[in-house]
């Protein structure tokens, strides 16, 4: 769709860059799956007023902006451009799922289901029957109007605090909660080796890090998804006891996770599982996107907890500095190297799963009086990886919800060793 010459508000390299890379097999939405309890439109037997839901809704699109615009194309540009949300379209009831089992198939058939171009691009489903006297809330966001972090705040402007308070933070939510330090003044050494570290960067696409194993290739239209939970303040105090993060212990476990995996398919283990983890770079500049990519090779065969818990913290404080320096990634701060990031990375052998761990909201929230006592984030996979792991504090929980390729990966097996693995470094305190 054009717009008239010279309106509208220009994307920004990063959000057009995330509307470039979108593919029908590939959707570049993010998703936050949740459970909401009686309260306000939701009512004791699992019923829900949409109307109450929308008018709640409304009130509050005019605290973000992008929730009332789409993108169009002002010549060779792509803009923002103002709209009125029609929120029979954005805010729908669906039909019941049979328990968290189904919806977690519903979250499956979701992240290969595109948002339409036509309008803003976010929706909100109702989604009964996911527990008793409960119903599921999924908000599905185009990566274009933001990233995970972006996303978490968008979240918290649509709900409010369930108790009316200001934030606050428990020791547990601030071990995964990172500011980002803002850049120091860098001399011309420094700005050349980040230049020749860019490049270096960029041709690390071709490099053959892992051999072929099945968590790579041509990504099916049936995936897999399962929501994981582990407690966060056992969590955190576990993997505070050898010197981690809460973030080097869901790296941990994914490896482990994986590792399994690729057991009960009769593959063997590498020495390493690269993963990409993104990292916050801070200012946003009115951008959806301002992250940097972290690529951490994962040690495998290593059946010591906190032995590996360690090597992966001693490995992750140094390469998030690392990261942050670089910025976003190279390929991608143009419309041409994204179009040309899109074919190489159907080819990668780089790295084999992603990871992302999304600092959630200081307080628990309602939507119009309905308490969100559940969350869990569900990012895209792309290019040829077929596992996507991503995961969210809230409320005392590390919420986690695993995303894979279901004709390559099995998401129960990954996720059962998940859980168990969590338990496992929770017990290192």
């Amino acid at each position: 769709m054009a717009a008239p010459a010279g309106t509208g508000e220009r994307l920004s390299v990063a959000d057009a860059s995330n509307i470039v890379i979108d593919a029908p097999d590939q959707v570049n939405a993010f998703l936050m799956a949740g459970v909401l309890a009686p309260g306000g439109p939701v009512g004791v037997d699992g019923s829900v007023d949409l109307a109450v839901l929308r008018a709640a809704l409304a009130e509050r699109l005019p605290a973000s902006p992008r929730l009332s615009q789409r993108v169009v194309r002002d010549g060779r540009r792509l803009v923002w451009e103002a709209t009125e949300p029609d929120l029979d379209r954005h805010v729908r009831l669906v039909e019941p799922v049979d328990g968290r089992g189904g919806f977690e198939a519903l979250c499956a058939r979701l992240t290969v289901t595109p948002l339409p171009l036509d309008r803003p691009l976010w929706e909100v489903l109702i989604v009964p029957g996911v527990a008793p006297a409960r119903v599921g809330i999924v908000l599905r966001l185009h990566h274009a109007v933001a990233d995970g972090l972006a996303a978490v705040r968008l979240v918290e402007d649509l709900l409010r605090p369930r108790d009316g308070s200001s934030s606050t933070t428990d020791a547990a939510a601030a071990s995964v909660r990172e500011t980002p330090t803002p850049p120091a003044h860098r001399g011309l050494r420094a700005r050349l080796k980040t230049l020749a570290s860019g490049w270096e960067r960029t041709f690390a696409v071709f490099r053959r890090e892992v051999p072929r194993t099945v968590l790579l290739g041509k990504i099916g239209p049936r995936r897999g998804v399962a929501f994981v939970d582990a407690p966060l303040e056992a969590l955190a105090a576990g993997a505070a006891a050898v010197g981690a993060t809460v973030n080097d212990a869901l790296l941990s476990a994914v490896v482990v996770a994986a590792e399994a995996t690729l057991r009960v398919r009769g593959e063997p283990v590498p020495p390493r599982l690269p993963a990409s983890v993104p990292v916050a770079l801070g200012d946003h500049h009115g951008s959806g996107n301002a992250v940097g990519v972290m690529l951490v090779p994962l040690p495998a065969g290593e059946p010591d907890p906190a032995r590996r818990l360690r090597r992966i913290s001693e490995r992750t404080r140094a390469l998030k500095a690392d990261a942050r320096a670089r910025g976003s990634y190279e390929l991608t701060r143009s419309r041409f190297g994204t179009r040309l990031f899109k074919r190489l990375v159907r080819y990668q052998r780089l790295i084999v799963m992603f990871v992302t761990n999304v600092p959630g909201p200081r307080h628990p929230l309602a939507l119009a009086g309905a308490s969100l006592e559940r969350v869990w984030p569900l990012a895209a996979i792309q290019g040829n990886v077929r596992l996507g792991v991503a995961a969210l504090s809230y409320d005392g929980v590390l919420g986690c919800a695993v995303h894979c390729d279901a004709d390559a990966v099995s998401a129960e097996v990954f996720a059962d060793a998940l859980g168990e693995e969590f338990a496992r470094i929770a017990a290192l305190a």
